[in-house]
C-alpha cells in the first residue's frame, strides 16, 4: 500500500509542472497586452509603457518569467492580480465558497435523481421505463451547459418568473458574511435575528438554476453508472440465493445489491466533483455567479496574467488531489486496484 501511494504522489509531479507550463504559455499565445489594456490607447506613452512592464516583470523573457512564477509559488505567493492589486491566492479564497457551494448543490442534485433512476432502469432492464431512462440520460449528457443553462433561464426566470436569473442573493438583504457558504451564514444566529428566513430563502432559490444546469451531466454519468453496475450486481450468485431464500426484493435490493453497487458509484461522484469546478466556468458566467469560474473568465478578457496561472494551478491542483484520494479510497475498498 505505501508503495501505491508513494508511486500516486510522484505521477503528481510532472502533472503540476505541465499545467503550470500549459497556463503559463497558453495565455501569452493570446492576442492581447495587458500593460496597453490597463494604459488604454491614448496613455501608451513608450515611457510609461516600459516603467509598467518592468514593474509587472513584463520585460522579462518568457522562460525568466516562468522561473519566477514557480519559485514563488513554492513558497506560496501566486502573485498579485494586475487589475486588483490583490493577492491571487486571497482573491481564489474569497471566491471559492461561492464555487464548491454550488458544486455541492450540484452533486446532490445529480445524485439524488441519477442513482434511483440508474436503479429502477437496472431492475426494470429492457422495459420502457429503461428505455426512457437511459435515454434522457443521454440526451442530459449530450447537452451543453451553455445552451442548456439559456433555456432554463428563459423558460424558469423570463416565461414563468419562478427563479432569479443571476447571483446568489437578493440586493434586498445585507448578510454578514462569516463562512463565504451563504446557506449557512444566512442561517446563523446574528443574521437570522436581523433579517429573518428570507436571505435563506433567497439563496436557496438563486441556487437551483445553475445548480441544475452544472449537475445535469453528472446526473446522466451516475444514473447509467448506476445502471450498468447493479446490473452485474444482480447477476451474482448470492443475489440468486437471497431471492432462493424468499427474501423481500427491496431487502435483497438495499442490503445485498446497492452497497456493492456503490463502490463504483463513489469512484465516479469523486471523479465527477473534479469535473464540475472546471465547468463551473460556463455556469458561473451564465449565472453570474461570483465564484472562481467567473472570476477567471473576466481576468481573461482583462489578459491578468499572475490570475490566470495561480487560478488554474490551484484548480489543477485540486482536481488532481481529489483524483488522488478516491484512488486511496478505492485502493482500500478493492485490494485488487493496488
Amino acid at each position: 500500500m505505501l508503495k501505491f501511494i508513494l508511486k500516486k504522489l510522484l505521477d503528481l509531479i510532472p502533472t503540476l509542472v505541465g499545467i503550470s507550463i500549459l497556463s503559463f504559455v497558453l495565455i501569452r499565445l493570446v492576442p492581447g497586452d495587458p500593460v496597453m489594456l490597463m494604459l488604454g490607447e491614448r496613455g501608451a506613452d513608450p515611457i510609461v509603457y516600459a516603467k509598467m512592464q518592468k514593474a509587472l516583470g513584463l520585460d522579462q523573457a518568457m522562460h525568466e518569467q516562468y522561473i519566477t512564477f514557480v519559485k514563488k509559488a513554492f513558497s506560496g505567493d501566486l502573485g498579485t492580480s494586475i487589475v486588483s492589486k490583490r493577492s491571487v491566492t486571497s482573491e481564489f479564497f474569497s471566491r471559492f465558497p461561492a464555487t464548491l457551494e454550488l458544486g455541492i448543490c450540484a452533486i446532490i442534485f445529480a445524485a439524488l435523481i441519477g442513482i434511483p433512476f440508474g436503479i429502477l432502469a437496472a431492475l426494470k432492464r429492457n422495459s420502457f421505463y429503461d428505455y426512457f431512462l437511459m435515454g434522457g440520460s443521454l440526451v442530459g449528457y449530450s447537452m451543453p451547459i451553455f445552451w442548456w443553462g439559456l433555456v432554463l433561464i428563459l423558460f424558469f426566470s423570463v416565461q414563468l418568473g419562478i427563479t432569479p436569473v443571476s447571483g446568489r442573493i437578493s440586493i434586498m438583504y445585507d448578510v454578514e458574511i462569516v463562512t463565504g457558504f451563504m446557506l449557512i451564514d444566512t442561517l446563523l444566529p446574528r443574521n437570522l435575528a436581523s433579517e429573518g428566513i428570507g436571505p435563506f430563502l433567497s439563496t436557496l432559490s438563486h441556487l437551483i438554476l445553475p445548480a441544475i444546469a452544472m449537475g445535469t451531466i453528472p446526473l446522466a454519468v451516475m444514473a447509467r453508472m448506476t445502471r450498468s453496475s447493479m446490473l452485474e450486481v444482480l447477476g451474482e450468485d448470492y443475489i440468486r440465493t437471497a431471492k432462493a431464500k424468499g427474501l423481500p426484493m427491496k431487502k435483497i435490493i438495499a442490503v445485498h445489491a446497492l452497497r456493492n453497487a456503490l463502490i463504483p458509484i463513489v469512484t465516479v461522484i469523486g471523479l465527477i466533483f473534479g469535473s464540475i469546478i472546471t465547468g463551473a466556468i460556463l455556469t458561473e458566467t451564465i449565472f453570474s455567479w461570483p465564484g472562481i469560474g467567473k472570476w477567471l473568465v473576466a481576468s481573461i478578457n482583462a489578459r491578468d496574467y499572475p490570475v490566470i496561472q495561480g487560478g488554474v494551478l490551484f484548480i489543477a491542483t485540486m482536481i488532481v488531489l481529489i483524483n488522488l484520494m478516491v484512488d486511496f479510497i478505492y485502493a482500500i475498498v478493492n485490494p485488487k486496484m493496488r
